[in-house]
């Protein structure tokens, strides 16, 4: 057997292992992660900073997982006081398509995902709902559950009018003076399916979340 035969012996042998190396190590996701419930924040409760503390919190989840290169914001609105206007959930996330950390499509857009032309556009489901790392919120029937998420938002991902707190003092109180619209992100109890809307926490404390079927969990979006 001459060298050239050898050598291409040598190389199919080589190209065989390699398939056979690929073909055990899991598929990369084809679309990168936009899109995660926080894992954990810092304090558990509804102060959060503000909504530049929120924002806070995703881009560094999102960063230590390697998705820094988007802007991360985190899903709340907030209501109108004398300091100023409120703010929509819905118009600071960004246009879309967002991804879990899996690769699956959560939503094409914003309409989609508030179902503005029609119900059910999104993908919105537990086994979709997962943290930074990859792993499934726990929800109704796991222990403990904590599919309750802070939106203070209405189903169409805007904010509440003035006058009854939904937001947390605009997500600057840990008190259960004050409360917060919640949703659930396996869609599951409190009387319908909304991932955003679902009712109100009993407090804003962690304890008082905790106790509710929460850890002060947050949807986070990529802006771009």
């Amino acid at each position: 057997m001459n060298k050239k035969l050898i050598l291409s012996a040598v190389a199919v042998t080589l190209m065989g292992a390699g398939a056979v190396l690929a073909q055990g190590q899991p598929a990369a996701p084809q679309h990168a992660m936009t899109f995660f419930v926080t894992s954990t924040t810092p304090t558990g409760t509804g102060n959060l900073g503000g909504l530049a503390g929120a924002d806070k919190i995703c881009q560094d989840l999102a960063a230590a997982a390697g998705a820094g290169a988007h802007t991360w914001h985190a899903y709340l609105s907030t209501q109108t006081t004398n300091a100023g206007p409120g703010v929509n959930a819905r118009g600071r996330i960004g246009p879309g398509p967002w991804y879990n950390a899996k690769g699956v499509l959560i939503a094409a857009n914003v309409g989609d995902l508030h179902g503005d032309n029609a119900r059910d556009r999104n993908n919105i489901q537990k086994a979709n709902m997962l943290d930074e790392k990859g792993v499934i919120i726990k929800g109704a029937g796991d222990m403990p559950n904590q599919h309750d998420i802070l939106t203070g938002s209405d189903s169409d991902g805007r904010a509440f009018p003035a006058g009854v707190d939904t937001t947390c003092n605009n997500w600057t109180s840990d008190t259960d003076a004050t409360h917060a619209m919640l949703g659930h992100a396996d869609r599951t109890g409190g009387g319908n399916v909304s991932w955003n809307s679902v009712h109100m926490s009993a407090g804003c404390s962690k304890d008082t979340l905790i106790r509710t079927g929460g850890a002060g969990h947050l949807y986070c979006f990529a802006t771009n």
